[in-house]
């Protein structure tokens, strides 16, 4: 499997998929998980927060977890009945763990940013060694209850409301293979 024929994905349950260790594969990334999201209804403020991570995270695999010949794995779940959304990013360097504390780079550095805005969006997350040499960064997202329902409402804890757009998280288009993203 390459990035540019993922697996499908299941209109209900996890996406689970491997994709290559670069900026393209990081970019599908995020837009099967707006996808995913799209499908379980998420909210805005949901899918826009979920999607940051899943861009935060992706990006870290592809750049510092990158292995010749091995990719990286995006996992989006629900867990605790449905209240919380877990992104896990797993890559083959297991070498290379986030640290902890968390420092903010100096201002005229343009990258180092991406942990900081994985931890002011995740309500959790960290980082795990599994079998060698893989290593997995997840975050979690606590998800509001459904709109005029207890927290123990409802089946995906994604839908607030019955007030959405008809397609409120459509994926971007993928530019022709060769050509550079349009700006703006």
């Amino acid at each position: 499997m390459n990035h540019r024929s993922p697996q499908p994905l299941a209109l209900e349950g996890d996406l689970s998929i491997q994709l290559h260790p670069s900026r393209a594969g990081a970019r599908l990334a995020r837009e099967l998980a707006a996808q995913w999201l799209a499908d379980q209804d998420a909210t805005r403020d949901v899918a826009d927060d979920a999607l940051q991570v899943v861009a935060e995270l992706t990006s870290n695999a592809a750049l510092h977890g990158r292995v010749p010949g091995r990719r990286f794995q995006l996992a989006l779940r629900l867990t605790g009945a449905g209240r919380t959304l877990r992104v896990e990013v797993t890559d083959t360097r297991a070498d290379r763990l986030p640290t902890a504390p968390l420092q903010e780079p100096p201002p005229d550095h343009e990258s180092g940013r991406g942990l900081l805005i994985v931890d002011a969006l995740a309500d959790r997350w960290g980082a795990e060694t599994g079998s060698v040499p893989r290593k997995t960064v997840w975050a979690e997202l606590d998800l509001p209850p459904e709109h005029g329902r207890p927290s123990s409402g409802g089946s995906s804890g994604l839908v607030q409301g019955t007030d959405r757009e008809k397609d409120p998280f459509p994926a971007p288009p993928l530019p022709p293979h060769g050509r550079a993203h349009p700006v703006g």
